[in-house]
């Protein structure tokens, strides 16, 4: 069984106008699903419509979190731009899969490769030394 720690942080980055990548850290349950859609909501609104959501410190994701989710890809194609998904846990990838989300919505294996793919540039893991 997992432990649902029902807290949720967000750092926001910036590396190229109107892209923002978003540093999930937590769980995004029932409890914390507002938070996520709102601040995802806030970064558009920001000017930043390309979003990418790096999910890699998530620990637990319920079907609201998947709706906040599904939310913020709304308003982002709204807004001209689009959402993707970098590092997705197994078990949110699973209803990804289940639901169709992952036929409209991109994942990556890094926030890297998100932004290269939204950039047209290689991704770190692509260069040579």
């Amino acid at each position: 069984m997992t432990d649902v720690t029902h807290t949720l942080h967000l750092t926001v980055q910036h590396p190229h106008p109107g892209l923002a990548i978003a540093t999930v850290v937590g769980d995004v349950d029932v409890q914390t699903a507002p938070t996520l859609r709102s601040e995802g909501l806030e970064i558009i609104r920001q000017g930043h419509p390309r979003l990418a959501l790096d999910l890699a410190q998530v620990g637990f994701c319920d079907s609201a979190g998947l709706s906040a989710i599904i939310g913020i890809w709304h308003a982002a194609q709204e807004a001209g731009g689009s959402l993707r998904l970098a590092a997705v846990p197994d078990r949110l990838m699973r209803m990804l899969r289940m639901t169709g989300v992952d036929s409209l919505l991109p994942v990556h294996a890094t926030a890297a490769d998100a932004v290269a793919a939204v950039t047209d540039s290689p991704p770190a893991s692509a260069k040579r030394r």
